[in-house]
């Protein structure tokens, strides 16, 4: 069984560094283009089941991929609610907060690492329930949590695997060990 996790298309907000956890921002141009991209990469798979998050830019990215009409919402996979911190920047909050790392500290208002966790437990949970490969659309820090939590490892591991939009990565096992067999690969 493999998981193919895929992170949503470029958005503005993503362009300028600004967390976007609950605003529902649509897909660039740019993002349009790299979510078509991996049409005909997953047009070559067979997905038991499909989730997506709930907001615009994954299901955008999951339609524009080929995969919309198999898609079920799935609120788990929504992104880190990042609360107060809604729409800013790592520079702005590390102005105000030196030193803050959403993987250890979590957001005043918001999420903490571990209902996030919680959250990417479930959906894994989902995923080896499937008969098959999975297929994922959803967020950047929700996935390397996700990634993190699928290797055994606790939420603020997140931080150690980079994730740039309209990427896949694929989790995997090695025997029985969970393991990762592609990361933030780019397509196209």
């Amino acid at each position: 069984m493999n998981v193919f996790a895929i992170r949503h298309g470029e958005t503005a907000w993503s362009l300028s560094g600004q967390h976007t956890g609950t605003t529902d921002i649509p897909l660039t141009d740019n993002g349009r283009r790299l979510a078509e991209r991996m049409r005909p990469v997953l047009a070559k798979q067979a997905f038991a089941l499909v989730l997506c998050s709930p907001m615009q830019r994954a299901r955008e990215t999951c339609e524009l991929a080929g995969l919309g009409d198999k898609a079920v919402i799935d609120h788990d996979l929504a992104e880190c609610n990042y609360g107060e911190y809604e729409g800013l920047t790592p520079r702005q909050i590390h102005e105000s907060v030196p030193g803050w790392l959403i993987f250890r500290d979590g957001c005043p208002g918001g999420e903490t690492p571990e209902q996030v966790a919680a959250r990417a437990d479930r959906v894994i949970a989902r995923a080896r329930a499937a008969a098959g490969d999975v297929a994922l659309f959803a967020h950047g820090h929700l996935l390397r949590v996700l990634a993190a939590r699928w290797l055994g490892m606790p939420p603020g591991a997140g931080q150690r695997f980079l994730l740039d939009t309209g990427t896949l990565s694929v989790l995997g096992e090695y025997g029985d060990v969970p393991a990762v067999r592609i990361w933030n690969a780019p397509i196209g």
